[in-house]
């Protein structure tokens, strides 16, 4: 039997991080990508140390940077490299009152959250296994509105509006298309977004009022995401998982 190979946008921290982390751990190729050379370089070989048998690879490449996503997919197709299961968690999160939102706030937003994974599933069509499972790491804001949430929000929820139609369109080749919707958890999204210490310090403080008790780690999202790539899931299409420890239920 052959070995998996899972390929995960974003994984040179937080929840891309923990996921390769996890297919590795489980023996399948972990291929993964991330924007800064040098983290993408530190994280393959901590993967690598981590691996035994299986394969890992890191690519850099920028979710905003559509040429060097085709360039990628061109590149696993010349390999002639199959993908079983595609993870989208590349993502931004910049927090801004609608009313301070430039246009080239709400562009950059919209480049790596949607049309960055847009793109890249395009791209990688030919490259997807029959069967295959693309899992969207989407979020509670498309379901749960906040300030300063606005274009986040609307990013995510675009690209899971996407979805339905492709699962249509590409239920012949075996490919579904699922998504994970992940609460507040404490990753580098929060210190990317311009958040300080006493910020991020003082959110994790606040999530102590959820039914969880807590604020989410990455590790928290791994079973859902487990669950999604693999065979288990394959009645599903278009379908979420919310994990948010109960932030909805206020």
């Amino acid at each position: 039997m052959n070995t998996q190979t899972v390929f995960i946008t974003g994984a040179t921290s937080g929840i891309g991080l923990a996921s390769a982390k996890h297919f590795v751990d489980q023996g399948k190729n972990v291929l993964f990508t991330g924007r800064d050379e040098a983290k993408v370089k530190q994280t393959e070989q901590q993967l690598i140390e981590l691996a035994g048998k299986s394969q890992v690879t890191g690519f850099i490449c920028d979710n905003a940077d559509y040429d060097q996503i085709s360039s990628l997919a061109a590149h696993l197709a010349n390999q002639q490299i199959k993908i079983d299961s595609l993870i989208l968690n590349a993502g931004v999160f910049y927090p801004a009152m609608f009313a301070d939102n430039s246009q080239q706030m709400m562009q950059q937003t919209m480049a790596i959250n949607f049309f960055g994974p847009a793109i890249m599933l395009q791209s990688f069509i030919p490259v997807l296994a029959n069967p295959c499972s693309v899992v969207y790491v989407s979020s509670v804001a498309v379901e749960k509105a906040w300030p300063t949430a606005s274009v986040y929000s609307a990013s995510k929820a675009a690209f899971e509006g996407l979805t339905g139609s492709i699962n249509l369109e590409l239920a012949a080749q075996g490919i579904r298309i699922n998504h994970l919707r992940p609460g507040v958890t404490l990753t580098e999204i929060q210190a990317k977004a311009g958040m300080s210490d006493e910020q991020i310090g003082e959110l994790s403080n606040n999530m102590a009022g959820t039914p969880m008790g807590r604020i989410l780690q990455p590790e928290d999202m791994i079973a859902a995401i487990d669950y999604l790539a693999s065979n288990a899931s394959s009645g599903m299409r278009n379908a979420a998982i919310r994990v948010d420890g109960g932030f909805c239920l206020g």
